[in-house]
């Protein structure tokens, strides 16, 4: 389409049905979260609490990568993305909200021993205690409370810091135009990937394995990373899509679509072929300590374990080897979804044998409920956060690029 029929002060409406099912969401995540404290043992504030973990990890996960979704782009100084950049500047703008949330769950957890009593219980590190393992206490100095919710803090914080900064940059830059904005832009961005590069590894160690404090992978942080990152991709292109078939964002062609249709193929490759060699190397040594996290999942998980392979792996793969169908908005929405919920399961694996005591998973009010929450709770906050502002970055440099990108 020419550039003269856009709309560059069109704004994204938050009203209706949308945002009335987002708020019933959230509501029947909250009674779905009082039901398994009101209604359970220690077992169901258990599995309440790693539903919680799992579900605000995720949140905080995917607004993350909309963060470095932005700083990527900037530092590549990539010119398709211009006209899209709202939407993950919005998933972004929500990360502070989303860092909160996981903050509080992870402390109310500790503090009621709900999660993480792998290595946070009494006598643990008390060679007095006959609760004394030698393991934890040799990983005290990194895995105690204060360093544990400390890293949480600073790690979410700077991540927060620079979502703002991204979003505040760009909406300088609708203000003032030049490209002083822009340079300011790139320049965090280069340092926020390097920090990012280093620490996201650290951060899945914390929240997710350490869980497990007696296992350990190294793999583990770049397999969550790339967990996160390809959920990401799978939200942006859910929120394009629907937005173009509610009228809005018209300029975005199936070019666009087939880059984000490539980004999602290719990262689930590269999903697949962290889960794989992880679980490859495991295998191959066949060391009691370490098969343990996988015999686990095969025993109390099974259903799961494969289910996971065909959502993230198959799917993809399966569905988006086509070129037409990266470009086609149905066959990329089915995919974005099926990915998304593939991870969802991915986080369900990492996180309930660990959380909850062996043979009693479940699956139910709680866990459907939870997620529903929290999809209300992201959707009302991102579409609040998204209709704030013109949904196109007007004088971003590389717009007429974007405006006019074709594969």
């Amino acid at each position: 389409m020419g550039t003269h029929n856009i709309n560059f002060s069109e704004q994204f409406e938050f009203t209706g049905k949308v945002k009335t099912l987002s708020i019933v969401g959230i509501v029947l995540g909250a009674a779905a979260i009082a039901f398994g404290f009101l209604a359970g043992d220690k077992v169901m504030h258990e599995r309440t609490f790693a539903n919680l973990l799992l579900m605000a990890y995720y949140f905080a996960c995917v607004c993350m990568s909309g963060t470095f979704f932005l700083a990527v782009q900037y530092v590549a100084q990539a010119g398709w993305s211009a006209s899209i950049l709202r939407v993950p500047q919005a998933m972004a703008k929500t990360l502070p909200i989303a860092a909160v949330i996981l903050i509080v769950v992870i402390s109310a957890g500790l503090y009621t021993h709900n999660l993480y009593h792998h290595w946070h219980a009494d006598g643990l590190t008390d060679p007095n205690s006959p609760n004394y393992d030698s393991l934890i206490a040799g990983k005290s100095v990194f895995l105690n409370v204060p360093f544990f919710l400390g890293r949480q803090v600073v790690f979410l914080g700077v991540y927060s810091i620079f979502s703002t900064l991204f979003v505040k940059f760009s909406y300088n830059e609708d203000l003032a135009g030049g490209l002083n904005s822009y340079r300011k832009s790139f320049k965090n961005a280069c340092i926020f990937l390097v920090i990012y590069g280093f620490t996201t590894p650290i951060f899945a160690f914390d929240t997710i394995m350490s869980l497990e404090a007696h296992w350990f992978s190294t793999m583990f942080g770049w397999y969550n990373f790339a967990a996160m990152w390809v959920s990401s991709l799978a939200t942006i292109a859910i929120i394009i899509i629907l937005l173009r078939r509610a009228g809005y964002m018209q300029w975005v062609n199936n070019s666009h679509l087939h880059n984000l249709g490539q980004f999602i193929f290719g990262f689930s490759i590269f999903w697949t072929y962290v889960w794989f060699a992880q679980f490859l190397l495991i295998y191959y040594a066949n060391m009691p300590e370490e098969t343990v996290y996988f015999y686990k999942r095969f025993e109390y998980y099974k259903f799961w374990f494969f289910l996971n392979l065909a959502m993230n792996f198959l799917a993809p793969v399966l569905l988006l080897m086509d070129r037409d169908n990266k470009r086609t908005d149905a066959k990329l929405l089915f995919v974005a979804i099926v990915v998304l919920l593939g991870h969802w399961v991915d986080y369900y694996q990492m996180i309930m044998p660990g959380a909850v005591e062996d043979g009693h998973n479940g699956f139910g009010i709680i866990e459907i409920g939870t997620a529903i929450g929290f999809v209300g709770l992201f959707t009302f906050t991102v579409l609040t956060a998204l209709s704030k502002k013109p949904l196109i970055a007007k004088n971003h440099p590389l717009l007429q690029e974007s405006l006019h990108h074709q594969l």
